[in-house]
């Protein structure tokens, strides 16, 4: 079992806690490298600071950083209650900043109307944490991040590379993303056994699709978890009996097609299903294993 990080000022220790997948960033200059990696040149909606929420502080390494920036208007969610008390206890000022609880359940209404997110994102719910970043699309205008560097470089890769997948295009359509440096198992307490990557997502001028959305999801996903076979082929268990005329779409694999490439492609589809068909049913958007 691993010693914790201890806070001698208090005597507390927070334990990296598997289950959680908590490895937490012990290197300052890292840390330092990530916060500065936000783009705080204009606060939105008028704002005097920018309101910047901090997903799994852990032991506060980037925490005392962002509350020292005068620009930054903070809050954090923690999950692990002893996280949580270690936070309060080193920096009591924290208050209502802090909430204890979980990121991806949290209503809309617990965070700062528009705001941007940081973190050094537990790996084994980093997909899940971009996803609900989706659903909050709107409100959140920025990302910088760190999580496995393989799933770093799966959200940035771009069409026609190997590791271009769902989560890519999904990202893609409503954020700019940018893969910015890969930090090293040495810079964790615990070491993970891989290396990191920190990206930085900007939100785009994309405020809507060409097409209906749950359909746009139903076809990236059914083409994706099929992903060896021609877009022909992988729309099958979408269409059922109906047959998609060729087109220079149908012919290719999904990992070549950019995101207004998949929007036509979905318009496509639309338009197949609508000559008398009924309406899709709908099932989930999310598998596991789709990141």
């Amino acid at each position: 079992m691993h010693k914790g990080i201890k806070n001698y000022l208090c005597g507390m220790e927070v334990r990296p806690k598997k289950a959680l997948g908590q490895h937490f960033l012990r290197d300052s200059s890292v840390a330092s490298r990530i916060v500065k990696s936000l783009s705080l040149e204009q606060a939105p909606g008028g704002k005097d600071r920018i309101p910047v929420v901090e997903v799994g502080p852990g032991t506060g390494v980037l925490t005392g950083l962002l509350l020292e920036d005068p620009r930054i208007d903070y809050h954090a969610v923690e999950l692990d209650r002893e996280a949580t008390a270690f936070l309060r206890q080193k920096h009591p000022l924290l208050g209502s900043r802090l909430t204890e609880g979980d990121f991806l359940k949290l209503p809309g209404s617990a965070f700062p109307g528009t705001f941007y997110v940081i973190g050094n994102f537990p790996y084994n719910i980093s997909s899940q944490i971009f996803f609900r970043i989706l659903d909050l699309r709107d409100a959140v205008p920025q990302v910088v991040g760190m999580v496995q560097k393989e799933v770093a470089e799966r959200f940035c890769a771009a069409p026609g590379s190997r590791t271009y997948g769902i989560l890519s295009v999904l990202l893609q359509t409503w954020y700019r993303t940018q893969y910015l440096f890969t930090v090293p198992p040495g810079a964790f307490f615990p070491p993970p056994k891989v290396h990191s990557g920190v990206i930085r997502l900007e939100r785009n001028e994309r405020t809507e699709l060409e097409c209906s959305e749950d359909l746009f999801l139903k076809v990236v996903k059914t083409t994706f978890n099929q992903r060896r076979k021609t877009i022909r082929n992988s729309l099958k268990p979408l269409l059922g009996d109906k047959k998609m005329a060729s087109s220079g779409l149908t012919d290719l694999r999904p990992e070549q097609l950019s995101v207004a490439q998949f929007i036509q492609l979905t318009k496509e589809t639309a338009s197949v299903l609508n000559a008398g068909s009924s309406p899709l049913r709908d099932s989930s958007l999310r598998p596991a294993g789709m990141e």
